[in-house]
């Protein structure tokens, strides 16, 4: 019997949360019998177990001809079926390392934490110990486990990340049913993210959208572009609200209708107003402002004190996989943020340092 298969494995560009998700696209043969929807399936993809089908089905994750559906629904000829998958287990070894975990909620199904900076998430190119990843790990006894497929590498626990040094707030799945739960959340763009950032400048508008593809720029491969015509790259958009002017910089909050890598970073940077001490997008020089020797200084000691990009993800909400209930966290900003912050405030007051 032929399929119409498509396994489409997100692009390593694409959505911070995407590329934890795998995509099948199947259209049922018009001679097909009646079968169960998890049988067929299991069947015809990839996914190792009728169970994590099931647990797809649950939340929402399997539909056919754009609609829902459970896992005992029978097929039909020419029924399209979509599936939404956290991808499988693979083989690299992460041995469980003992680091503190800033957990702002757990329960049986799911850990919220707030991230400090400097800790990278999961194991990459030059960082194989260490990560939050080797933390979950010893933090739990077992995890289910999201794979990128490049490189192999495990991510216990992981539906959705955030930079090295950013900081703040994080959703860890503890089952595979909260896991597909939350990946489908994250991939609807239901789930709410609020993140505060200081940046160059004093933005026009007291509340403004940024949008532009976000893609790998194709030089530096370590860094994202902004492609405004859309030729390369992921759809992004970003809105922000200004929260209080320092005239030189500006406190903004940021609101993503997307999660692109980098997306709030090179997005601010697209409009010349890179975050401030952000040296991967040019914020760690002075970007508004005379040269002047003292404002010079005052500029330098901010950047010792915040020695990162200004960058935290201050609110998250989502609905609860087994309860149902609309979960809402809020974190302070971390302490060299508002040190910095409250340097700018006394600065523009005419507070001597």
């Amino acid at each position: 019997m032929s399929d119409n298969l498509q396994n489409k494995q997100m692009d390593e560009d694409n959505q911070e949360e995407e590329h934890l998700y795998e995509h099948y696209s199947l259209k049922v043969d018009p001679g097909q019998s009646p079968e169960r929807i998890d049988k067929y399936v299991f069947q015809r993809t990839s996914i190792n177990s009728r169970n994590k089908i099931q647990n797809a089905a649950k939340a929402g994750c399997v539909l056919v001809n754009g609609k829902a559906v459970k896992s005992n629904y029978k097929i039909s000829p020419n029924d399209e079926i979509k599936i939404v998958m956290p991808k499988p287990m693979g083989r690299y070894e992460i041995i469980p390392e003992e680091m503190p975990l800033d957990i702002v909620y757990e329960d049986a199904d799911l850990m919220v934490i707030n991230k400090p900076a400097g800790l990278v998430v999961h194991p990459g190119s030059g960082n194989y110990t260490g990560t939050l990843v080797h933390g979950l790990m010893h933090h739990f006894e077992h995890l289910p486990v999201n794979e990128r497929g490049i490189e192999g590498t495990r991510r216990p626990g992981l539906v959705h990340r955030i930079d090295k040094n950013t900081t703040g707030l994080m959703v860890i799945a503890k089952t595979d049913f909260a896991m597909t739960h939350l990946a489908k959340q994250f991939f609807d763009h239901t789930v709410v993210r609020r993140y505060h950032a200081l940046v160059w400048g004093d933005l026009k508008e007291d509340e403004g959208t940024i949008t532009g593809h976000v893609g790998r720029n194709l030089r530096y491969r370590q860094v994202m572009d902004v492609f405004p015509e859309g030729d390369r790259g992921k759809h992004a958009v970003t809105h922000y609200k200004v929260l209080e002017r320092f005239g030189y910089v500006t406190l903004v909050e940021c609101r993503l209708e997307t999660g692109r890598t980098h997306q709030i970073r090179v997005h601010f940077k697209s409009i010349r107003h890179p975050l401030f001490n952000d040296v991967d997008y040019g914020g760690d020089k002075i970007i508004k402002g005379t040269v002047y020797t003292k404002y010079r200084q005052f500029v330098d000691n901010c950047f010792k004190l915040i020695q990162r990009h200004s960058l935290h993800a201050k609110i998250l909400g989502f609905v609860h996989p087994t309860t149902g209930k609309e979960l809402y966290f809020e974190s302070e900003l971390p302490e060299d943020m508002e040190k910095a912050i409250e340097k700018w405030r006394k600065y523009m007051n005419g507070v001597k340092l």
